[in-house]
């Protein structure tokens, strides 16, 4: 059937804006290029090394495409797309190498591609401690890695390599977590014997499990993604099952039985980012901090007595036991604001006054998608 003079003559005009977006997007590559020579001639006449990535900058401009979108495209919608062109550009420029809790197919991999779009060279890693480790290394541009979920809490792990390690927060994601369970073609529910994944996703399906798998054993593996993996190399015979993500089940060719297995609709996790450099204001920030008191009247009250005295916007409080002795305790703070802001100073001036130590994790920008 031949296509109408309308619908030809639409089509025509979106092949010509498909031609001018191609020819904008090599436009503005062109000035990534000419921001890389510009920047090598830095490096020439001070010997510092050059900065390609600034995450303040990335979360100004993304904010300002959401502010100005107008539709029908949502306004998140045309922010991914941007990050791709920024991500492509960077690229010309130098990739960045980005390490991740894996293997391939883990949530984390998914935060580092929103993050830092698909041009990034992004690496896999066994454990979380071998991330930080690249990053203090100085083999990884940044890493990323989870710290918190909505449904489990906090991820220790995470919090207890912030206290050796001097690397420091540059940014955020939060990713919506979606839940599957997972086999070999020739396995169905029914012949399902055990069920194998992280210990955080197998918390966050609990109620679905007891419903739906009683009696079936349950085991907690370094990952999602290598629940999958180990699942994908096993015998169909063994009704072995993972819990993990959409993305996984591509990865390692498996079936998916049952979808949004999660207990709440809203199951959120919120990844960090880590670097080796500070990050400048970008009007939207979040600083997080370590503090160091020791159990006694009022420690507490005195510790948090700042927050009010400043207005300082508490966005999270977690208490974690201190190595350096019994019933002393570090609190690990996050709010808003940026360490460059006077009142954000003389607040930290404070809150330093009131604890045996404190450390500053980093001030970095809110996140955007």
């Amino acid at each position: 059937m031949s296509a109408s003079p309308r619908l030809i003559e639409i089509r025509d005009e979106i092949d010509a804006i498909d031609l001018e977006i191609q020819r904008l997007m090599n436009a503005r590559a062109d000035c990534a290029l000419h921001v890389a020579e510009i920047k090598k001639a830095e490096i020439k006449s001070s010997g510092e090394a050059p900065v390609y990535y600034r995450p303040e900058r990335e979360a100004q401009i993304l904010a300002r495409v959401m502010d100005r979108n107008l539709g029908p495209l949502p306004a998140k919608e045309v922010a991914r797309i941007f990050r791709e062109i920024m991500s492509s550009c960077l690229a010309l420029e130098r990739p960045l190498s980005v390490g991740y809790l894996g293997p391939a197919g883990t949530f984390t991999e998914a935060a580092a591609l929103k993050h830092f779009g698909h041009a990034a060279d992004t690496r896999s890693f066994t454990t979380i401690s071998e991330v930080f480790r690249g990053v203090d290394a100085c083999d990884l541009d940044y890493g990323v890695v989870p710290i918190e979920n909505s449904t489990e809490g906090i991820v220790t792990q995470t919090l207890e390599c912030f206290l050796d390690s001097p690397a420091v927060i540059s940014g955020e994601v939060e990713m919506r977590i979606h839940q599957a369970l997972m086999v070999k073609s020739d396995v169905n529910l029914d012949s399902v014997r055990a069920v194998y994944s992280h210990l955080q996703s197998m918390a966050q399906c609990r109620f679905w499990l007891e419903a739906n798998l009683p009696g079936v054993e349950r085991h907690t593996v370094s990952s999602n993604a290598e629940a999958a993996r180990l699942v994908a190399s096993s015998d169909p015979s063994q009704g072995f099952a993972a819990i993990a993500g959409d993305r996984a089940a591509q990865a390692y060719d498996l079936s998916l039985i049952a979808s949004s297995i999660e207990d709440r609709p809203d199951n959120t996790t919120r990844f960090l980012i880590i670097g080796n450099q500070a990050t400048e204001p970008s009007g939207n920030d979040k600083t997080s901090i370590i503090v160091a008191v020791k159990n006694g009247p009022g420690a507490l009250h005195k510790l948090l007595e700042p927050f009010d005295r400043f207005a300082i916007d508490m966005t999270r409080l977690e208490s974690r036991p201190s190595h350096s002795g019994i019933w002393s305790y570090r609190f690990f703070i996050d709010f808003a604001g940026h360490v460059r802001d006077p009142v954000i100073s003389e607040f930290l001036d404070c809150v330093r006054q009131q604890s045996a130590e404190l450390k500053i994790l980093g001030s970095y920008p809110r996140a955007i998608l």
